[in-house]
Formats: structure tokens, sequence, C-alpha cells
């Protein structure tokens, strides 16, 4: 049978309260990620990057080993993350949740979190919101409106009038449809045409058609990680380029994972994000480095950076709270915390939990015979504009 939300957390008052340390007691990390199902690609770069952190800094922080306990919730189905969360809590008496794909399962989890007061980092889900569902949460990701803001501005600052916007009909698309639109029609630009495809199974060509058929000047696209490809490859066979509509939008649709797979399609397209593969810094190519051997010579993407940064918040917290493993002392440890990551300088906000950060105007160009978002210009230490 299986095990309800109540049963498990009604288990033990204990439980539920961090339990007695035993002697070199290991900082158990519960790492909830999509490994399997439309949203693996996301579980495999956080994964692996949680695995290049532990390759580079060690396993032992503050006196205490840190020990990865995974768990595949499909990336579908939020009671699936919430009985995960309740178990790893309950069962393995994790003293970190970590990872969340998608903002629904993100949301799934926060309540035990709240309840168990485990601190939960949420490196990959990017709702505004997310961080106000629980006061455990804290974010080394990003949110879409900060994602999308720079990239509204840079549009209207550089003579695109008119502009379609497509985005995933869940929340990070309203997030981006919403904040694109503000800021795009602030400057003076127009929104002709708003379309919202479906989460699973989307097939973008009869929405891309309509784009066509209004004309705008430019077209914002926001779809999650891995489904880039698929969009780029209707967008060519649509004429939309042919047509003179130009692809704007946040990063995602231009993946650093599945960026080489995408051709020529690709080349130009103008997006706005907080990663690359192709940041050029000391710790990025350090990174990079790191990550290939342990995937497979694969290139890290901006859900990889965020897994990876969430371990250094981790290793940091369990540093500063001299290896004390209570979930309110870790938060403490944990809020405030700003660093040189991969990405550049982050701040974890101490007040509201949530990234501050470097926003990347980036273009696709081909350099030594493969794609990359090449950054070209920089708006730096953006907040949530929610926050």
């Amino acid at each position: 049978m299986m095990v309800t939300r109540r049963a498990l957390l009604a288990a033990s008052g204990a439980a539920l309260a961090a339990p007695a340390l035993a002697q070199g007691e290991a900082a158990k990390v519960g790492l909830i990620l999509p490994m399997s199902g439309p949203f693996a690609s996301t579980g495999r770069q956080i994964e692996a990057a949680v695995r290049t952190f532990l390759r580079m800094s060690g396993e032992s922080h503050g006196g205490k080993k840190l020990e990865i306990v995974l768990r595949d919730d499909t990336g579908v189905a939020p009671d699936v993350t919430r009985r995960l969360a309740q178990e790893l809590v309950v069962r393995e008496r994790v003293r970190f949740l970590a990872g969340f794909g998608l903002t629904p399962l993100a949301f799934a989890a926060a309540p035990v979190a709240t309840e168990a007061k485990v601190p939960m980092v949420v490196m990959a889900a990017a709702t505004s919101v997310i961080v106000q569902r629980s006061p455990f949460i804290l974010r080394t990701s990003f949110t879409l409106p900060q994602a999308t803001m720079p990239i509204a501005e840079w549009a209207a600052k550089n003579g695109v009038k008119s502009a379609a916007t497509l985005v995933t009909d869940y929340a990070p698309g309203l997030d981006a449809e919403r904040a694109f639109k503000e800021r795009f029609t602030a400057q003076g630009g127009q929104v002709p045409l708003e379309l919202r495809t479906p989460l699973r199974n989307p097939d973008y060509a009869p929405f891309l058609q309509r784009v066509r058929d209004a004309r705008p000047e430019a077209l914002f696209i926001f779809v999650p990680s891995g489904e880039g490809a698929a969009l780029m490859k209707q967008f060519a066979e649509r004429g939309l380029r042919e047509a003179g509509i130009r692809l704007i939008g946040t990063g995602d649709v231009v993946d650093d994972d599945i960026l080489n797979d995408m051709g020529d399609a690709a080349l130009g397209v103008v997006t706005s994000h907080h990663y690359s593969a192709a940041h050029d810094s000391a710790e990025n190519r350090a990174f990079r480095e790191a990550y290939g051997q342990v995937a497979s010579n694969a290139r890290p993407n901006f859900m990889a950076v965020g897994g990876f940064d969430g371990m250094r918040l981790i290793a940091e917290g369990l540093k500063k709270a001299e290896g004390n493993l209570d979930g309110e002392r870790l938060l403490a440890a944990m809020k405030g915390q700003s660093w040189m990551s991969p990405r550049g300088q982050i701040t974890i906000d101490a007040n509201t939990r949530d990234i501050v950060q470097d926003i990347h105007i980036r273009r696709v160009e081909r350099r030594d015979g493969q794609l990359w978002n090449v950054e070209f210009d920089r708006v730096p230490q953006v907040r949530d504009p929610g926050t």
C-alpha cells in the first residue's frame, strides 16, 4: 500500500524534529530529480553536476560526510515527489532536500520541508513564488521573470516594435509571458499575439503557423529545458526566419545540452540567461573540465550549474554551522551566502532566500565547429522582479 503523507509525517515526532545525532553521522541529501520520463535531461544534468561538485571539493564538509540519496520522481507527478520527500525525511533521515526539476514538484515537496524543518534547495524549478511556499526553501537556479526582463529590454532597444509570445502553459511559462509583455510594452513595444502550448507532448507547428500568419517582427519563446530542439526544427520548417521573424527568448530554448544538435537553424538566436557553457571565467573552465570527466565529455547546461551551486550552498552551510545538523541552524547558515560561481557572482538573499545573479544577453554562434551561446552584454546582479 502507498504510504500516506499523514501517516509518514505522524510516524514519529522525533523523526520530524531531527533525531539525536550519532557520532560521525553523515549529512544525507535527499536528491529528487526526473531521471526518467520527458524531463530526464534535467535530472541527468543535475545529478552529474552534484557528482562534479563532490569530485572537485570532496565529500567531507564541516566535519560531516555528504551522502547523496537519489530518487527518481519521473518529472510529471507531484504526488510521487511528495511521497518521495516524505520517505526521505522519515525513513532515510535526510538533512537536506534538493533537486526539483519542475515547479509543481517543488510545490509538492514544500510542505514536507516546512513540517520537518529540513532545508530544501531548489536547483531547477523557476517560478517566482516557489520560495514563498516554505520558509525552508532556498533557490540556486533562477526565476523566469529574472531571466526574461533583460531580453524584453534588449529587444525594445534594438528596434523590435512588435513581438508575439509563445510559452509553455504552466507556471514558469506564465511568469515569462507576463514579464516579457510588461517590460516590452513599457518600452513602447506591442504584443499582437500570445500563445500557450501544452506541457506534455506539445506540437509546435500549428502555433508557429499562427505566428507566421500574424507576421510580428519577433517571436519570444519559453519552453522547458530539453524542448528547444523540437521547437527550433519546426521554426525552421515553417519558414519563420525567411518571413522576417526574429527568434528571441530565455536561454531554455537554446539549452547548451542539446544546442549542437539544432544545427544552423539556431544560428543568430538571441536569448537572455544566467549561464552559458561559453562563459569566460576560470571558475567555469574548471567546472566544464571536471563535469566532462564525470559525464563523458558532455557539456554542462544551466540546470547543471544550479545543481553544482546547490551543493556548494549545502557544503558551505555545513561548514558555517560547524557540522550541526539542526535544520533551523543549517538554514540560517545557508542564507546570505555569496560566492563566485561558474556563472559569475551570485548571492542567496538573506531575506528572500532567492538567488541574485548576473543575466547575460547571448547570441548563438559557431566556433571551432560547435555552436555556443556567446555572451555579448550583461545586466549585473538581477533580483527576481517579484521580490
